[in-house]
């Protein structure tokens, strides 16, 4: 480990060309403030467009900027633990390249960094520029979450966050595909504290992150860190199969006691697709749960780097792989 380097600000990036320039001039312009050796590590997700391009020239003329490129993309939360493999920082920031996380937020966590704080998340107070479906599954996402898994995880709180040295170290060990970051560094421990700040609007470009994405992120959230899905699995199939025996007893009383009469047919196909769209939601759960056991079990790296760009002779990422040069 390179100990003369004070911060590692690690930001992964996939299609930014519209607003990465900007956000290496606001990096620079923070930590050059800091007075203190620093590092912007750049992780490209694959970029289809010019971003790769842009970085390899910023690269080029500041000595404090690198960059990592995958084969392809493999995802926001793989990028972000591939820069926490190759940081070297004795503190980590963690900072999406579209600012809506301002990069003036980051001396703040310095500064309870300095007094002792392990692990420092920015809590957002208001949320600019986001449509109010966007902000209601996000609170619902949080608190739901929250209430269905044993580990605190910090309400309103994104991947921006700044890591000691050491939880950094730990992070790197826990190597699980299916990867929700914000909860793996709460489920580490340590002391941790949070700083406030406003979320911006998007500077430029689309977001990464749309429906589809967020529900597939939700998914790894809580299968990774909770069984109750699995227990309520449990829960519902006592239920409903309980809820069966009874509408049964029903009905052969009004059959046989009464002078009412239920069609069987309806009776009978009504059951059927209720009972039926139950079993499938608990093979769905069932499945998601197995299926990350499959992922698991292949015991593929997370990442491929196809190349590396501003680290310097005889440094290596994560202790194991040599430095490359960008082809």
């Amino acid at each position: 480990m390179n100990s003369a380097v004070e911060y590692s600000i690690v930001v992964p990036v996939f299609n930014e060309e519209e607003v990465i320039a900007v956000t290496y001039e606001r990096l620079k312009t923070v930590m050059d403030q800091t007075d203190r050796p620093y590092e912007l590590l750049f992780v490209n997700d694959g970029s289809t467009d010019r971003t790769v391009q842009i970085l390899s020239e910023i690269c080029q003329g500041d000595g404090s900027v690198k960059l990592i490129n995958f084969s392809r993309n493999f995802g926001h939360q793989i990028a972000i633990s591939a820069g926490m493999d190759n940081a070297r920082g004795q503190a980590v920031v963690v900072i999406d390249a579209d600012l809506q996380d301002p990069p003036e937020v980051i001396p703040q966590m310095i500064e309870k960094w300095r007094e002792g704080y392990d692990v420092v998340y920015a809590r957002r107070q208001r949320r600019k520029g986001e449509t109010f479906f966007k902000k209601w599954t996000a609170a619902l996402f949080y608190r739901s979450l929250r209430s269905i898994t044993d580990i605190d995880i910090p309400l309103d709180s994104g991947d921006f966050r700044l890591i000691d040295r050491r939880v950094c170290d730990v992070m790197k060990k826990l190597k699980e595909k299916n990867r929700f970051i914000r909860g793996l560094v709460s489920w580490a421990g340590f002391r941790q504290t949070a700083v406030e700040y406003v979320r911006q609007e998007r500077f430029a470009g689309e977001s990464k992150y749309p429906l589809g994405k967020m529900v597939e992120l939700s998914l790894d959230a809580m299968t990774s860190f909770s069984l109750r899905p699995l227990k309520l699995a449990v829960y519902l199939g006592v239920l409903f199969s309980s809820a069966g025996f009874f509408y049964l007893l029903f009905a052969l009383g009004e059959r046989l006691f009464t002078p009412h009469d239920i069609p069987v047919w309806t009776s009978v196909t009504a059951a059927n697709m209720f009972f039926n769209g139950v079993v499938l939601i608990i093979l769905g759960i069932i499945g998601e749960y197995t299926g990350r056991i499959y992922e698991e079990a292949k015991g593929r790296p997370l990442y491929i780097i196809s190349s590396r760009t501003g680290f310097g002779e005889g440094e290596e990422a994560d202790g194991k792989q040599p430095a490359c040069d960008q082809e």
